[in-house]
């Protein structure tokens, strides 16, 4: 018998018009980005061609979607079964993270019209990280709804087609291991490809595995994040044992994090530039101090079975790499026509990612209230 069930209860609440007008608001924006094109929209230029939609609604939104793959490194490939009670709710919000990021750069592509020669060998250059990346994600995003699926036959009852997926689950599984490892490492290689442009305070040769970890601890912050605000807000059982674990979890991961990325700073004799007095020393403080905000709280073990820690914890982490992936590819990049170039998102691009976020929201709605997802605690 399954251990998780559907919350059932009122779908249409006040909450749920809230997203779905922001939702609204962002589908109008989208059908004036698409009728009068990108310059219609939002502040890109030549020497800012990513803005938001890439670093937000693509890197961001993708780290905040390996909750699914944090949980199933600790569960299938660590054999911590004592966590497969998180399981699925993690991978449904890997799931709407990677699908809706995959949507999200539709919004950014010039010619939106030709995605498709991606996947067509006569088009591609097989050099190019970014092709990794698009191939890895697309395939990523197959391989959640598939991981996803026995949560939909569980529903309908089909549990004859479950049990035959079972038996070759485990390929999936491990397809699903493999794939964010190698494209949450190449979204850092693309930023070691801009060079110079980049600040010495990001750009290093360690930026793929800073990177991919990075989006561990953001995956591993998403968990007990999602599941305070369920306990609050839907009413539902809290898992303090097991947020209390994860959180152990997350705690060590950032301890090997910040050691690796000062050790580094200091290796090439960079960290001098976080004492300068401009931008970039600025947000290069605030990133870190975010990170250590989790060691601080969350040293002591007796600390790990507070909620309320716990979950400010779990903020800090999500808040430091999200930080971390804008003063990479934001902040700390300069292009190298030097001071003439300035981006600030515009209302519109703004608007969009809150749009997109709020659908997900939305998402999570429906999917916790009509199917098994959540545990019984």
């Amino acid at each position: 018998m399954s251990t998780h069930a559907p919350i059932g209860g009122k779908l249409f609440t006040r909450p749920f018009y809230f997203f779905l007008l922001l939702f609204m608001i962002a589908l109008a924006i989208l059908a004036t980005r698409f009728i009068f094109g990108l310059g219609s929209v939002t502040n890109l230029n030549d020497g800012y061609p990513w803005g938001i939609w890439i670093v937000i609604d693509v890197m961001i939104g993708t780290a905040f979607g390996c909750a699914g793959y944090a949980v199933a490194l600790l569960v299938y490939l660590f054999n911590r079964g004592e966590y497969h009670p998180l399981v699925r709710s993690a991978l449904m919000a890997g799931m709407f993270g990677y699908t809706l990021a995959g949507m999200a750069v539709m919004f950014d592509l010039g010619r939106y019209w030709q995605f498709y020669t991606l996947m067509m060998p006569g088009y591609v250059q097989y050099n190019s990280v970014m092709l990794e990346v698009a191939w890895c994600v697309m395939a990523y995003i197959v391989v959640l709804w598939i991981e996803f699926l026995p949560t939909f036959l569980e529903r309908f009852g089909l549990k004859n087609l479950r049990q035959k997926l079972s038996k070759v689950l485990f390929i999936i599984i491990a397809l699903g291991i493999l794939l964010p490892t190698m494209h949450q490492s190449s979204l850092g290689t693309m930023a070691v490809v801009a060079g110079h442009q980049i600040s010495p305070l990001w750009q290093t040769q360690l930026l793929p595995p800073l990177f991919l970890i990075s989006a561990l601890l953001m995956g591993y912050a998403l968990v007990p994040f999602e599941a305070i605000l369920a306990s609050m807000g839907l009413r539902q059982p809290m898992e303090t044992s097991l947020l209390a674990k994860i959180s152990g979890v997350a705690l060590a991961v950032t301890i090997f994090y910040l050691v690796l990325r000062f050790a580094d700073l200091l290796w090439r004799g960079a960290l001098g530039f976080a004492f300068e007095s401009n931008l970039d020393a600025l947000m290069f403080w605030v990133e870190n101090l975010l990170f250590i905000v989790p060691v601080v709280l969350l040293a002591q073990r007796s600390s790990r079975t507070n909620p309320a820690l716990i979950f400010i914890s779990a903020v800090s982490l999500l808040l430091a790499g999200s930080i971390y992936r804008i003063n990479t590819y934001i902040i700390g990049y300069h292009p190298a026509a030097g001071g003439t170039w300035h981006y600030f998102p515009s209302v519109a691009e703004i608007m969009l990612t809150v749009g997109i976020f709020s659908f997900e929201v939305i998402l999570y709605l429906i999917f916790v209230k009509t199917l098994p997802v959540l545990h019984r605690a």
